[in-house]
């Protein structure tokens, strides 16, 4: 286990108004008091779970590549095979293969944590030797058990010996001038070869209906916006190939306004004209880059003015940037309109209710929020950055002893303190991409803490997300993280001073402390779910309101809600960020290879909050696996259906129940929420108007639309692509008579009403069960049947139908040598001894049966090829040398061989020229590789994510980005 700690200061971190020198004389010696919370005196956590080696190997799906590969890496035996693959591929540092290379989680997080207290030490934020200790451990427990996890950069990059960034979020700055305009050019470059992502606001450019000093016209930001599109399709972010994260914001009263609306809904019409003339167009496509402005989120910040004008039909003026003077009036409803008839086009742009999130800005003095990062969750000064961690909310759910749940307050809280005190510790050592940022940034100590699993949570509690009792559970744990946010700030402040804006923006911070506060009282209680952390939640507000006044604020900001992509697999949530779940059934990776489909772990939880019983609970947990959602599940009451609402799907959660949701947590947050709100096809420009106006009206900050199939720069459905071959196939009315065309395809071959059979009884790892395997009478295997468990038990359903997938396979062609080595290795409980004197040990169930069926009817050779022999071969191996019997042994059985060569099918003869036809092509079966690829096949329809550039597989929506499952690759923040 290797120990690597930050060093001395660098260069930039020097110039801190709250350095080394100043955090200890501000603290006189004081220091935080650390309390234990999971772990015990005396007892490292390491030393309390158990840690198991594994191998690592992914690969990309699409031509089985390898794209990564670690073997022996140590972790604990809890942890999920895609949480391990992850880990080890995105965060383990040093060089694959080498002696440096990281191969253990412990070293992972003693690389960080040990940075932590070692810089918490040197400023002076523990008052013993004790407490440092304290705060380590209690760190590495919380990590270890996937508590929390910090954001991507500090798994990059602290306790190495490059730059240690920790933040992911970044907030640049333009001024109208040609100087300023390339510094963002170049500033922005760096951010994404970081790794990062930026955004800013353009509304200082100059429009095109302004003048230059020298008397010409200025080119406006628009076209600016063209160069640093083009920058960012250069740069790849983090020197990998995914698309640079970047936010563009314009001021709703900008002259060039209606230019900037339309960007992209020009761009999207030219992509459908390029496609049609048979380019590339599809995301990732080769000739996608000759489109411009597709790099970046586009949003409109709309102010209170402007939005009374559209609710009250009336004009609004259009402002000159170096004067103020109106320029130009709009009718504000036709202007509206225009964005949502973009964003109904192409998803952009969003939007962003300016005046609202200038009204909770703790340091108005200093400067307005302008703009925000990329997802839209962080919105502070200009040049600033932000820190993220997030929290895991299922690991806070408790069942007692009777079966009731709560949510665990208390130690909520008490997590809160120990991650907010460890993301201020990183600002003492954190490097950062440019000088503005940095200073910036530790003047003001700006935080982002968040969670995810809410969607779990709130379904394992038995609340629909679209209810009043999900939305004041969540509002209930925002205010409470917030509130314990601010109060651990405050005591901060007493230890190691506030922050350096503080004293300038005291009356205004203060403010906005007491508006959270006012919306806690507010808030409506529901149940004796939420009632609890709502009371929790008002004593920590008027802590805040008590030690702010007497001791400042340490830090400006203190929560977001981010999307939490690669860091909400690692923890091992079922759902990232705010959103709900994606679907009822999902796929889990298997140790060794392999992966399942399985119904969530949170189905059975709600069911039993909502009173079914164990056997109602399995019946319904059966109806979910065959069917993808619980529409007519027996027993299920329908008005417990809208529990398990998801994103996709028949009873999908609408747009405006994402936007509630949103509103129910908004004023308890420092900063905003990365959430997209994603509506039907068939949803209309006057819905995304209504969805764009409510958002202002609820207190919303931010919000963005995604009208599903409104993008040609996606993967092809496979409705599109049966469009597409249909069109392709079909014969043009003007030309020359086609030649006809020919497709073949297998054909089914049905075994007779009697057929020779072998049936096995057998035993895997205690689990009896039985096997029937049906012969043609001269050409093979034909069929399998197999029974487990008891009838109507998931398990019988599940291999029912595994022996009829099976079965039918081998009728219409499919080798047997083909599902043998498909299946044969395969692990998953029950696994262990047979009965079996030819196959003694099983990896699972599915490994005996193919192990069985090969030694029945495979000839040797093919079987020996693939390592399956008979007990009385491997005896024969271990006496003579060779499995294969020799010449005298050998009894030709030309019937028996008949039997067991594998079956050749022919294609159908082509029909008489005189009656020519179009065979249409059987389309291949669908393969999924994600949660998003199986919802798509269950519920009959098609996500718009992108295929991950890394292995190829479709993501899934997490906030305003996608996270890839497989490999844990976001397309924003992490």
């Amino acid at each position: 286990m290797t120990e690597t700690t930050s060093g001395p200061a660098r260069g930039s971190r020097s110039k801190s108004g709250n350095g080394a020198k100043t955090a200890k004389a501000a603290g006189a010696g004081k220091g935080l008091r650390m309390e234990r919370i999971h772990t015990t005196p005396g007892i490292h956590p390491y030393d309390e779970v158990a840690w198991e080696r594994r191998d690592v190997v992914m690969t990309n799906w699409r031509d089985g590549s390898i794209n990564f590969e670690q073997r022996g890496v140590e972790f604990p035996d809890f942890w999920s095979v895609n949480a391990v693959n992850i880990v080890t591929s995105k965060y383990f540092r040093g060089a694959v293969g080498s002696p440096q290379r990281e191969n253990s989680l412990k070293q992972l997080i003693d690389r960080v944590v040990r940075t932590y207290r070692k810089a918490g030490e040197e400023n002076g934020y523990f008052a013993s030797p004790a407490d440092a200790e304290i705060f380590e451990h209690e760190l590495a427990y919380a990590l270890l058990h996937q508590i929390f996890s910090f954001n991507s950069p500090v798994w990059f990059n602290v306790g190495t010996a490059q730059p240690q960034q920790v933040s992911a979020c970044f907030i640049l700055s333009v001024d109208d001038s040609m100087e300023s305009i390339l510094d963002w050019y170049k500033e922005e470059g760096m951010i994404f070869k970081g790794g990062s992502g930026a955004g800013l606001n353009l509304s200082r450019i100059r429009s095109s209906k302004e003048l230059l000093s020298s008397g010409g016209n200025a080119s406006g930001p628009v076209s600016f916006m063209r160069g640093a599109d083009a920058s960012a399709g250069t740069i790849k972010s983090g020197g990998a190939t995914r698309r640079a994260a970047k936010m563009v914001v314009l001021d709703v009263d900008h002259p060039d306004v209606e230019a900037f609306i339309e960007t992209k809904v020009k761009e999207e019409e030219k992509i459908r004209a390029l496609r049609d003339a048979g380019f590339d167009m599809d995301l990732g496509g080769e000739d996608i880059t000759s489109v411009q402005y597709q790099n970046a989120n586009n949003s409109v910040r709309v102010n209170d003015e402007f939005m009374r004008a559209v609710e009250k039909g009336e004009k609004f003026g259009l402002r000159a940037r170096l004067t103020g003077e109106v320029i130009e009036e709009v009718e504000a409803k036709e202007l509206f309109r225009k964005m949502a008839e973009a964003a109904w086009a192409c998803a952009d742009p969003g939007i962003q209710y300016d005046d609202t999130i200038n009204h909770w800005h703790t340091s108005p003095e200093s400067g307005r929020i302008t703009a925000s990062n990329p997802c839209s969750e962080y919105m502070h000064l200009d040049n600033s950055s932000c820190n993220l961690a997030s929290l895991n909310l299922m690991k806070f759910l408790r069942d007692d002893d009777q079966g009731n749940q709560s949510f665990d307050a208390e130690r909520f809280a008490k997590v809160v303190e120990l991650v907010i005190t460890a993301m201020d510790i990183s600002i003492c050592f954190a490097d950062f991409p440019t000088q503005k940022i940095g200073d910036t940034t530790r003047a003001f100590r700006q935080l982002g803490i968040g969670y995810a699993n809410l969607g779990a949570l709130l379904m394992a509690t038995g609340h629909a997300y679209d209810s009043d009792g999900g939305r004041a559970l969540a509002g209930a744990i925002t205010s409470l993280m917030t509130g314990t946010s601010y109060k651990r700030s405050a005591e901060l402040a007493a230890v190691v001073g506030p922050y350096d804006g503080y004293a300038r923006n005291a009356t205004a911070h203060k403010r906005v402390m007491k508006q959270h506060a006012d919306a806690n009282a507010a808030a409506k209680r529901m149940d004796d779910l939420d009632t609890p952390v709502w009371a929790a939640a008002t004593e920590a507000w008027q802590d805040v309101i008590r030690l702010g006044e007497k001791n400042g604020f340490r830090n400006a900001q203190a929560s977001v809600l981010a999307p939490t992509g690669t860091i909400g697999l690692m923890m091992d949530c079922d759902t990232t960020g705010i959103e709900p779940d994606l679907a009822l059934v999902k796929f889990k990776k298997l140790v060794g290879g392999g992966s399942m489909q399985i119904v969530n772990n949170t189905v059975p939880k709600a069911l039993k909050r909502l009173g079914y019983q164990p056997e109602q609970v399995e019946a319904i947990v059966a109806h979910i696996a065959d069917h993808g959602n619980v529409i007519n599940a027996p027993g299920l009451k329908p008005e417990h259906y809208e529990v398990f609402d998801c994103a996709m799907g028949e009873r999908a959660i609408s747009a405006m129940g994402h936007v509630r949701m949103m509103a129910a947590t908004q004023p308890f947050l420092s900063g905003a929420i990365s959430k997209t709100c994603n509506v039907p096809e068939s949803a209309t420009v006057e819905e995304i108007e209504e969805i764009y106006f409510q958002g202002w009206k609820l207190g919303l900050k931010a919000l963005a639309i995604y009208r599903d199939n409104c993008k040609v720069g996606q993967p092809l459905s496979a409705k599109k692509k049966e469009e597409k071959a249909a069109e392709e196939a079909a014969p043009a009315t003007t030309a020359a008579p086609a030649e006809k065309i020919v497709e073949y395809r297998p054909v089914r071959r049905r075994l007779p009403k009697g057929r020779p059979g072998i049936t096995t009884s057998f035993t895997v790892g205690g689990a009896e069960g039985y096997m029937t395997a049906n012969s043609y009478p001269d050409d093979g295997l034909g069929e399998v049947f197999l029974k487990m468990s008891k009838q109507g038990s998931t398990l019988a359903g599940m291999m029912d139908a595994f022996s009829i997938a099976v079965s039918v396979g081998m009728q219409y062609g499919v080798p047997l040598e083909t599902y043998v080595s498909k299946f044969t290795n395969m692990r998953f409980e029950p696994a262990g001894l047979t009965d079996d004197p030819d196959v003694r040990m099983a990896q699972s169930i599915v490994d005996y049966i193919f192990r069985r069926l090969a030694l029945d009817f495979l000839p040797f050779e093919t079987r020996s090829a693939l390592g399956i022999h008979s007990a009385e071969e491997r005896q024969r191996h271990l006496d003579t040398g060779s499995y294969e019997p020799s010449v005298d042994d050998v009894e030709v059985d030309v019937e028996g061989l008949a039997q067991s060569a594998p079956r050749h099918i022919e294609p159908p003869k082509q029909a008489p020229a005189a009656k020519p036809e179009v065979v249409a092509a059987v389309p291949a079966p669908k393969e999924a590789h994600t949660s998003t690829e199986l919802a798509e096949i269950q519920l009959g329809m098609s996500a718009d994510a992108p295929l991950c550039f890394s292995c190829g597989t479709k993501m899934r929506r997490a906030g305003s980005c996608y996270v890839c499952e497989g490999c844990g690759s976001t397309s924003g923040c992490s």
